[in-house]
């Protein structure tokens, strides 16, 4: 499949930032995916193994993703989200060979939109790759379920009203610029999938940790490296 020049070898830590160009590749089709397994993965010593992992014995590399090998980053990257707040899924091929496909770009740019704003604009590569790993990560060991994205891209004025309402947005937030994401897995925790994120090396990690069925979430971004707790 034809796709614009990117990274070849993109590895988490050390990848720069990439200029994706247009082609005319026709967009892949949202493919439905069947509902993945529910079970729960719990944050544990390394020694035992999470909540639905079966009878797989935990790998030692769980929390740090730099101890993945170049294969894992040379194979074809699809990428399975869902958008709570509007209701869509997409299961998207984006990147293959060494090349970004344009078309799922623009189909994942698409869906990290500012959904209040109903405005669409690029998102850093780099991004995509964090989020990629992770699920790709984690699917390794039996959990496959789509990606939650609470907020993508946002506008100046969508960040403001967030502020206005008490949600916790920062004022220069890496959301206005395309460069960040609230995340969740329905098969971790948000201490779980934020150690996993954080392991990637790729830029800031917050922790929103809040009571209810869905816990809280993990905001990833590729600004400067850094953590903190919401």
């Amino acid at each position: 499949m034809a796709g614009a020049s990117f990274l070849s070898v993109p590895l988490i830590g050390c990848a720069s930032r990439a200029t994706v160009q247009h082609n005319t590749a026709a967009a892949p089709k949202h493919a439905p995916h069947p509902a993945a397994s529910g079970a729960v993965a719990r944050a544990r010593p390394a020694a035992s193994a999470p909540a639905g992992f079966g009878e797989l014995e935990p790998p030692p590399d769980i929390f740090d993703a730099q101890a993945l090998d170049l294969e894992f980053w040379l194979k074809p990257r699809t990428i399975d989200v869902v958008r709570p707040a509007s209701g869509e899924r997409a299961k998207l091929l984006y990147w293959k060979d060494g090349e970004i496909i344009d078309s799922a770009y623009q189909d994942l740019c698409h869906l990290l939109r500012d959904v209040n704003g109903k405005e669409t604009a690029p998102i850093d590569p780099k991004l995509f790759e964090t989020l990629w790993g992770t699920q790709a990560f984690v699917a390794r060991y039996g959990i496959e379920t789509p990606l939650e994205i609470l907020s993508g891209y946002r506008t100046r004025a969508s960040n403001q009203k967030l502020r206005e309402a008490g949600v916790p947005a920062a004022r220069q937030s890496l959301h206005i610029q395309g460069r960040a994401a609230d995340i969740r897995l329905a098969s971790l925790n948000s201490e779980v999938l934020g150690g996993l994120v954080k392991s990637f090396r790729q830029g800031g990690v917050g922790f929103y940790y809040r009571s209810g069925p869905r816990g809280g979430w993990i905001h990833a971004d590729t600004g400067l490296k850094r953590t903190w707790k919401g």
